[in-house]
This record gives C-alpha cells, sequence and structure tokens, in this order.
C-alpha cells in the first residue's frame, strides 16, 4: 500500500515563498517518479513539476526558474520548493507518484495524496 501525505501549504502574499512536502510510504508497483500537481477551482489539474527515478526534472512553464522539486530518498520525501510565487498559483497542491511504462512526465500516475491548499494574495 502506498500513501502519500502532503504538507507544507499556506497562505502568502504574492513574491512569498513556500517548501511543500511529500512524505511517501509503501513500494512503488512501476516507477520510482513522483510530481506535484495543483488545481483551481474551476480549472483542470496541471502539472507543475515531476521528477523521474534517475533524478531528472521536468517544469511546467508557468513555474520553471521559480519552483524547485527535489527529493530525500533516504526520508522519500519529495518536495517543491516555490519562490516568487504568484496569485494563478494558488490552487490545491496534491501529489503522485509511479507511473506504468509508457507513461510520460504528466503520467498517468498510479497514487495520489489528498493535497495541500496554497493561497497567494496579491
Amino acid at each position: 500500500q502506498v500513501q502519500l501525505v502532503e504538507s507544507g501549504g499556506g497562505s502568502v502574499q504574492a513574491g512569498g515563498s513556500l517548501r511543500l512536502s511529500c512524505a511517501a510510504s509503501g513500494v512503488f508497483r512501476s516507477c520510482d517518479c513522483m510530481a506535484w500537481f495543483r488545481q483551481a477551482p474551476g480549472k483542470e489539474r496541471e502539472g507543475v513539476a515531476a521528477r523521474d527515478s534517475d533524478g531528472s526534472t521536468k517544469y511546467a512553464v508557468s513555474v520553471k526558474g521559480r519552483f524547485t522539486i527535489s527529493k530525500d530518498n533516504a526520508k522519500n520525501i519529495l518536495y517543491l520548493h516555490m519562490n516568487s510565487l504568484k496569485p494563478e498559483d494558488t490552487g490545491m497542491y496534491v501529489c503522485a507518484a509511479d507511473v506504468p511504462g509508457g507513461g510520460d512526465w504528466w503520467g498517468p500516475y498510479s497514487y495520489w495524496g489528498h493535497g495541500t491548499q496554497v493561497t497567494v494574495s496579491s
């Protein structure tokens, strides 16, 4: 059984920073791949940042240069460092893990957390 538990969300002003954490437990079936997604009310879920089993990373154009995805492999915790936050970054940030063969950076992911809310005010 895989569990993903996010933390670190909150409310910040534009230009501020947050660090999100995703604590993973259990054994992934296919790939040591993890990612952060976000979803704002009325919008589709959007891939924000992803990390593959080799440590390579991929970012949405909208966050590139501002967000950094990283992982503490010893603790099995995925992080998302978010800098220079903008109001459009507001949303529920959800951690995902494990992509079956044939998937890409944005999934389909097998496991999902429940999310942590990020609100950026102007």
